[in-house]
């Protein structure tokens, strides 16, 4: 499980820049996966080998003078009770102000790490500048430049060298399945129906889970993790600009499980916050099921399920491979379905694929539909083989790595499917270049002694 790290602090510090800057990506708000934009307010870094989920938080806004205020207060005090570690950026050209005064009094209060990132020091010689923000009662303020990445790499090895030990929460052979989607679609009750018994809180308020909620059950003599989550709040119930990190324990639990149960209110019908949540699995690359639930309250006819798996599918093109269940988590209608498609989906999840019969696919694919030119030269596929699992991760060998199509790598993707019944979990493929064609059988030629012999007496 990866630790997260919040950023914090008052506007205009430069939280953005600084994050842009760790995560290695230019926008801190928008972020494309195919058939889906959302707004972006993590992102996954990877320093001296370990790996962290980055959170951007709204500007911390002191009293009420702004009306989304009392908001973002909420949202900065639970980015801090979520995190494993915080950040507190402060303005090393503004100084200090009443509002860095106000935070540090409360981060007083944790107990988890805290780093302090004096931001807008560009040189040793602006490193003067730090002397004011002592008066804070800081031990350890780190001159760092966002914009220009003065003392970043610095910051971020201590940063690291902090991080809890990650703890291995469920046997290997137990299968991890979260509980994901916006608030009161249902999670709790779906968990409670499973169980039998009232192990988790029911309610109708949403974010009525405030954390992530680990509950093992037995079926047919399996055991499976379920992890609950706390909902996804939707933006317009804030503001599209601060719903910053509502999303952190969803997070969370993605990184923990092997399949992500996306819970969506059929009554309300699929709705832009459904496809965000999607949008976070399909991201974690986890395996995924569709769960519609509420189905027992539904005026249907024999089309109806059709018209919602239609209406999913063009929404969530990204997930086209996730199987879609209609239950009830009230009446437990086809509650047990759960069990046996999650099963289905994880040993597909975990499956691997023999080097020569992928290679045997590929070779098959693209004798039928070769790729396009590049500059006029041909596109060579050397070898393939699969590297990993969860998801089945496969790495081609090509002379251009680059110049494969999006199209042509989804037409691949597809073949593989159609080939090796994997047709209900992610595949990824990964191009790699390779300058020449890779002999696997072939042994290099030994000269017969009698020709070298012939040789050498002619050159006599």
């Amino acid at each position: 499980m990866k630790p997260i790290v919040a950023i914090i602090g008052r506007p205009n510090v430069g939280k953005s820049t600084f994050f842009n800057r760790v995560t290695r990506t230019r926008d801190a708000i928008v972020d494309d996966l195919p058939g889906v934009t959302r707004d972006r307010n993590y992102g996954d870094v990877r320093w001296d080998g370990i790996e962290f989920t980055l959170v951007d938080t709204g500007g911390f806004i002191g009293g009420d003078e702004d009306d989304f205020a009392p908001h973002i207060r909420f949202q900065i005090h639970q980015a801090i009770e979520d995190s494993d570690v915080v950040i507190l950026a402060l303005d090393g050209k503004g100084g200090v102000s009443p509002f860095d005064t106000e935070i540090v009094k409360t981060l007083r209060e944790v107990r988890k790490p805290v780093f302090y990132a004096v931001n807008k020091i560009d040189g040793i010689e602006q490193e003067k500048n730090l002397y004011e923000f002592y008066a804070l009662g800081i031990e350890n303020p780190y001159p760092v430049s966002a914009a220009h990445g003065y003392g970043v790499r610095d910051f971020l090895d201590d940063l690291v060298a902090e991080f809890p030990e990650s703890v291995s929460d469920a046997p290997p052979d137990m299968t991890r399945l979260a509980v994901v989607g916006k608030p009161n679609v249902g999670k709790s009750s779906l968990i409670n129906r499973i169980s039998g018994e009232e192990r988790l809180i029911v309610s109708d308020v949403p974010g009525t889970t405030r954390d992530a909620i680990d509950s093992v059950i037995e079926m047919s003599g399996k055991s499976y993790l379920f992890i609950d989550t706390a909902g996804i709040r939707r933006k317009g119930k804030v503001s599209e600009k601060l719903e910053k990190f509502s999303v952190i324990k969803a997070l969370r639990s993605l990184d923990r499980c092997d399949v992500a149960l996306i819970v969506v209110d059929a009554e309300q019908g699929v709705t832009e916050q459904d496809i965000t949540v999607a949008g976070y699995a399909y991201e974690r690359k986890c395996a995924c099921i569709f769960l519609l639930n509420k189905w027992d309250i539904i005026e249907k006819d024999s089309r109806t399920a059709k018209k919602y798996q239609d209406r999913l599918r063009e929404e969530a093109k990204f997930l086209n491979f996730a199987p879609i269940i209609t239950i009830s988590a009230l009446t437990g209608l086809r509650v047990p379905k759960i069990f046996r498609v999650a099963d289905e989906v994880y040993s597909q999840y975990i499956k691997r694929v023999g080097t020569g019969s992928l290679n045997k696919i590929l070779e098959q694919a693209m004798e039928r539909n070769e790729p396009s030119r590049h500059k006029g030269k041909r596109i060579k596929f050397y070898y393939a083989t699969q590297v990993s699992v969860r998801p089945p991760t496969f790495v081609c060998f090509v002379n251009y790595p680059d110049a494969v199509h999006f199209s042509y790598k989804r037409y691949l993707i597809n073949q593989i499917r159609e080939e090796t019944g994997l047709d209900k979990t992610p595949l990824r493929i990964i191009f790699r270049e390779r300058s020449g064609r890779m002999k696997f059988d072939k042994k290099p030629k030994r000269k017969s002694k009698s020709k070298s012999k012939s040789k050498s007496k002619s050159k006599k």
